[in-house]
């Protein structure tokens, strides 16, 4: 289903369009600017206390920020380790079970070696929300069964409402021990990208309305969510385009 927002959307990438192929120093440019937003913003829904500039100054520059938590300066290293990947895997036209897995485990190695890339042997408890995720036994069959749904999913649905689709799935399946949510948002963009589309920021701002659509989906209420995601992405591309034109 093709909503007004996604006919915006997709004008706005049209213009988009005209402007590829980037030249080298412009595609650095932005790819930069998205790379430091997107660990920002998605490690901050998780309640990372970097500002977005002091994330800017630990990817770029390396330096750590006084008085803030290790695991802090380990989640921007690890997100900007993991958008890497995201650009690489865009060249191809599909997306497994070890890319799903791998994603996690850039982002998580530092954080936890053991666990980074793994499926949890343990139940989870998530704070906020009456959903429960699956038992950890089911996880590898869950997970080769939302693999195999991908490819008849990209076809169906509008790649904006895609990407909010395999979001919610990711999250719901649950299979790590941590990390589900940056994991789930990273495979969101992958898809994006694969489609052509800019990548996707949630502001830490809209934290509350993210959280409230994406529990909606728990009860089988996927609309809200789908809606939420085509307006952040909508956002996105205009930011995009600013960018290329200003």
């Amino acid at each position: 289903m093709t909503t007004p927002v996604l006919k915006k959307i997709d004008a706005l990438k049209v213009r988009i369009d005209a402007h590829r192929p980037l030249d080298a120093h412009m595609l650095k440019q932005v790819r930069e600017y998205f790379r430091i937003g997107m660990a920002y913003s998605s490690n901050a829904l998780e309640g990372n206390s970097l500002t977005e500039t002091e994330t800017k100054i630990v990817i770029e520059d390396g330096i750590t920020i006084g008085g803030k938590p290790v695991r802090d300066h380990l989640e921007a290293l690890g997100h900007s380790e993991a958008y890497d990947l995201l650009f690489r895997l865009a060249k191809n036209q599909e997306i497994t079970e070890a890319n799903v897995k791998e994603l996690h485990r850039l982002f998580y190695y530092r954080i936890d070696a053991k666990q980074a890339g793994k499926y949890r042997k343990s139940r989870v408890i998530i704070t906020g929300t009456d959903f429960i995720p699956p038992a950890p036994e089911r996880i590898p069959e869950m997970m080769k069964a939302f693999v195999e749904r991908i490819p008849d999913q990209r076809v169906a649905h509008h790649p904006v409402n895609f990407s909010a689709i395999i979001h919610k799935e990711l999250v719901t399946i649950h299979p790590f021990i941590d990390g589900n949510g940056r994991a789930a948002r990273l495979l969101m963009n992958l898809a994006l990208l694969q489609a052509g589309y800019p990548l996707a920021i949630i502001p830490p701002v809209l934290r509350r309305e993210y959280l409230d659509t994406l529990n909606k989906t728990h009860k089988g209420d996927d609309g809200p969510f789908i809606t939420f995601i085509a307006g952040v992405c909508y956002e996105s591309t205009k930011e995009y385009l600013r960018l290329l034109e200003s």
